[in-house]
């Protein structure tokens, strides 16, 4: 079983920044990437970027060259750097975790933590 926990949410102005972290636990070995979803009120869970142990990211189009995706193997964290946010960042946002490779469908994540709200305000 592998646990995952967000921290780093919170409010921001616009054009301000914030760094989530996803920190594992439970880690049976297997090579998992990770990815980071949002969703906003009323809307669906969105993929926001991904990174599989090979250093491999991808990014939504909605947040290139804004948001930066990394890991730390050594402390089991992988991270998103959000810089120059914006309104429509505004979302709870969650790490998920599957065997390799990373992918944009929320359905084929088997592990999911609880969620960190960010809200960036105009």
């Amino acid at each position: 079983q592998l646990l995952l926990a967000e921290s780093g949410g919170g409010l921001v102005q616009a054009g301000g920044s914030l760094r989530l972290s996803c920190a594992a636990s439970g880690h049976n070995g297997r090579n998992f990437a990770t990815a980071w979803f949002r969703q906003a009120p009323g809307k669906g869970r969105e993929f926001v970027a991904g990174i599989d142990p090979n250093v491999r990211v991808d990014y939504a189009d909605s947040v290139k060259g804004r948001f930066t995706i990394s890991s730390d193997n050594a402390k089991k964290t992988v991270y998103l750097q959000m810089n120059s946010l914006k309104p429509d960042d505004t979302a709870v946002y969650y790490c998920a975790a599957r065997t390799i490779p990373a992918v944009r469908m929320p359905g084929a994540y088997e592990y999911w933590g609880q969620g960190t709200q960010v809200t960036v305000s105009s």
